[in-house]
């Protein structure tokens, strides 16, 4: 969708605003999600930010269960927000979502889709904050590439790099040269260049997605099969990928000469899980705040039976780590994509993309970062 002027974008996003804000508020009674607004206050120290995302797991699936230890470790030692929702479904535009302030009423994972919108970027770029995104299993010399190595067996797959989605990125070569395989991160964090923004996607063997069936060569994660219940023979492969992933990145991190004791990561997953439900196309919750979509009955995104409502991402996983921060903490406070990115933008003095913007919604994750 191209929204190509100042005054469409201002007015869609308006729009956008104003009707989600109408139809939560007849939804609240029967929806009842956490209120936002838990852990905004004070300015957070924030010298580097790096962003984990895995996929298609709810937060009861991952924290606490056996075949994710370390991720488990790292919610118990550092901060987990428990009511910490993806803001819609599928996966591109959650994605999307986490560099723009929108979804742009996208609800499909077309890789064709492009975004002409404001992005994080953007941003950095005209603050001169250096950024880094670290895709695994990136094709290499084509970092614009749909999905490696096929797309019947897509290891990597651009629904999942919202940077090669936005066209004032994919059209400045500059751009496109920070978009970079992972295995180019550990050099990079220790090198005197080290980037403040860092995004990394594990490949869709390691970030709990699945969906390769057949092995790829140099990369033993595969194949990896997509589960059909929650610690399922395939599930529980998934999760102990995903989890010696993390554990990989988290030690790659810290043990760099960019992690700083005002530094934070960010681990998320994109939304919650797919079990089938036809009702929420396919989709097990569409649980949701902070300006989560509201969408009509019937829409051709989700299914002919959707009833209409609040289309949210459903509860994920969500730990932030910050060496000077809180330890052994939790909050409830309602937090999604949103809210991490106006964490971002605020403790670096950015402009608030468009539903970061909206205070009133969506309220910055301070409470676990060192003020």
């Amino acid at each position: 969708m191209f929204l190509t002027t100042r005054r469409a974008k201002a007015a869609a996003i308006a729009a956008a605003a104003a009707v989600t804000a109408a139809l939560t508020v007849g939804l609240s009674a029967a929806a009842s999600p956490p209120k936002a607004g838990g852990g905004g206050g004070g300015h957070a120290r924030l010298d580097r930010a790096f962003v984990i995302v895995l996929e298609n797991h709810s937060e009861h699936s991952v924290i606490g269960d056996p075949n994710a230890p370390y991720i488990t470790s790292l919610a118990r030692r550092y901060g987990q927000a428990t009511s910490y929702f993806g803001v819609t479904h599928p996966s591109e535009p959650n994605y999307v979502a986490m560099i723009s302030g929108s979804n742009w009423f996208t609800n499909n994972d077309n890789p064709a889709n492009r975004f002409d919108h404001t992005n994080l970027v953007d941003e950095l770029d005209a603050a001169r904050i250096s950024w880094g995104a670290y895709m695994e299993a990136l094709p290499a010399g084509d970092p614009l590439a749909d999905f490696w190595p096929s797309a019947s067996q897509p290891l990597y797959a651009s629904k999942h790099n919202p940077f090669a989605l936005f066209t004032d990125i994919r059209s400045d070569p500059a751009r496109v040269a920070g978009i970079k395989p992972y295995t180019s991160l550990a050099a990079d964090l220790n090198s005197r260049h080290a980037p403040r923004f860092v995004f990394i996607t594990p490949d869709q063997c390691n970030d709990m997605h699945g969906g390769v069936s057949a092995a790829v060569a140099g990369h033993p994660e595969t194949p990896c099969p997509f589960n059909s219940a929650n610690d399922d023979p395939n599930d529980v492969r998934l999760k102990n990928n995903a989890d010696a992933f993390v554990r990989g990145a988290v030690t790659t991190i810290t043990a760099s000469r960019a992690w700083t004791p005002h530094s934070a990561i960010f681990i998320v997953a994109d939304e919650g899980d797919f079990t089938g439900n036809a009702v929420n196309g396919g989709w097990d919750s569409p649980a949701g705040c902070c300006d989560s979509p509201v969408l009509p009955a019937g829409d051709p995104d989700i299914s002919a039976s959707w009833p209409g409502g609040l289309y949210g991402g459903a509860l994920v996983p969500a730990v932030v780590i910050d060496p000077s921060g809180p330890r052994h903490f939790t909050s409830a406070a309602a937090y999604n994509h949103y809210s991490l990115l106006r964490t971002i933008e605020d403790a670096w003095g950015l402009p608030e993309l468009a539903f970061t913007s909206d205070h009133a919604q969506v309220t910055t994750m301070n409470e676990f970062l060192t003020r």
